[in-house]
């Protein structure tokens, strides 16, 4: 029995859901091969994600392939009560999820998702499978493989597997080109700063704006920020991701430097306490604090709260400000948590088209490829990557030239000189 705010939201969950499915072309396609095909007939799949309108296309294409799915919430903040509602009420499947629901109810809705006994799971962030390995190891018999979907649970899964923890074996979709050269760049660099841009009205442009972090999610917020006229610090620990943002033209430092400039700090690291204590203390008046990074702990909140004389809470949707004893405010989005999703809708429906397709297409792989599978982390095969790239590329009306025989010839032959 699903949990859900209300079935009376679901009318307005399925025009949104349909509006959203107008700009994913690639998953409509293995969404009609899928109900040819029935990959995954018999297979049960619970799911920890976001709960979004982009999320209901994925669903929808594993029905359509034969699966029943149950879903829980990744992110409570991010859960869309209306598009939970059109999961359960239009489109039959299992939704555990309400909107900012408290933590003991966030898990609690993770282990009925568990409850329906699955044979793949997909996951956001690792949650999911790290109940699945702590408290519900009952059910680890029954789990054939699964799909991991964003860095940090690719990071925390590949600790698992280091210290043989892992029990069953992991696809890191996230590592996919199709997923983050265009999820963490391009949909993470528009979507945080649409976030940002809709809790504080602020004027990007003209600002110094703080990046921790210079990965693909990290490019791609320095692109789009110094786009909008706002000037750039980028602060890493990797020295050669660091020699990348300089070469790019942004200035590098480190955090306690550029703490005292910022007037926007975002924080996409995948660690946690990027921005403690000492850095708050230092800031100026009216600093705006974002986390883009995929749990709660890159911000030091806790230090923040602290350090308060006064917090006033939600003076504009999901910003919180807290006045420290000396008068100056810092302002904190989204309590700390996935700002995009939280303060915004998430990345575009257009770049979730090849997220999900990867996920289908890897699901469907799983399906009959996991018996040979070690319990460890695995590559999505380079041929489902390729795949996505053609249907996306063909949905644009782009074409691109083919290689000749001689060409191919060429390439792979060691014998041919200069």
């Amino acid at each position: 029995m699903s949990d859900i705010a209300g079935g009376a939201l679901a009318y307005e969950g399925v025009k949104r859901i349909e509006w959203a499915d107008r700009s994913m072309p690639v998953l409509r396609q293995i969404r009609e091969r899928f109900a040819e095909e029935r990959p995954l007939d018999g297979f049960k799949v619970a799911a920890c994600m976001h709960i979004t309108t982009e999320t209901a296309g994925l669903i929808r294409t594993l029905q359509a392939g034969g699966a029943s799915v149950a879903l829980a919430s990744s992110n409570p903040l991010s859960t869309q009560d209306d598009t939970a509602a059109a999961l359960v009420e239009e489109y039959g499947a299992e939704v555990f999820a309400r909107a900012g629901i408290d933590r003991e109810g966030y898990y609690a809705h993770i282990h009925q998702a568990l409850e329906t006994g699955p044979d793949l799971v997909l996951d956001d962030g690792c949650d999911l499978v790290n109940t699945l390995h702590i408290d519900r190891t009952d059910l680890l018999g029954t789990v054939k493989a699964g799909c991991e979907q964003t860095t940090t649970g690719v990071i925390r899964l590949h600790q698992m597997a280091r210290e043989g923890a892992l029990r069953f074996p992991m696809v890191a979709v996230n590592d996919t080109d199709t997923k983050h050269m265009f999820d963490n760049r391009y949909g993470t660099g528009q979507s945080t700063l649409d976030g940002i841009v809709r809790a504080t009205n602020t004027l990007l442009a003209g600002k110094t704006i703080v990046i921790a972090g210079f990965g693909y999610c990290g490019r791609g917020l320095a692109e789009r920020a110094r786009g909008l006229g706002a000037r750039v610090v980028v602060t890493e620990i990797d020295p050669v991701k660091a020699l990348d943002a300089a070469l790019q033209g942004f200035a590098v430092q480190p955090m306690a430097e550029a703490a005292a400039e910022g007037d926007v700090f975002i924080t996409v690291t995948g660690n946690r306490d990027v921005v403690n204590g000492d850095h708050l203390a230092v800031m100026k008046d009216g600093a705006i604090l974002a986390n883009s990074g995929h749990f709660d702990v890159e911000i030091d909140v806790r230090a923040l709260g602290e350090m308060a004389v006064e917090v006033h809470r939600g003076i504009r949707p999901q910003t919180d400000e807290y006045v420290l004893a000396d008068g100056r405010r810092l302002v904190l989005l989204a309590e700390g948590r996935l700002v995009n999703l939280a303060a915004a809708e998430g990345h575009p429906a257009a770049v979730m088209d090849m997220s999900f397709a990867d996920q289908a297409l890897t699901c469907a792989w799983l399906a009959t490829a996991h018996s040979g599978l070690a319990p460890a982390v695995h590559d999505v095969p380079k041929e489902i990557d390729t795949e996505v790239a053609r249907l996306k590329l063909a949905s644009m009306s782009v074409s691109i030239d083919e290689l000749t025989s001689e060409q191919e010839d060429y390439l792979h032959s060691w014998r041919l000189g200069s």
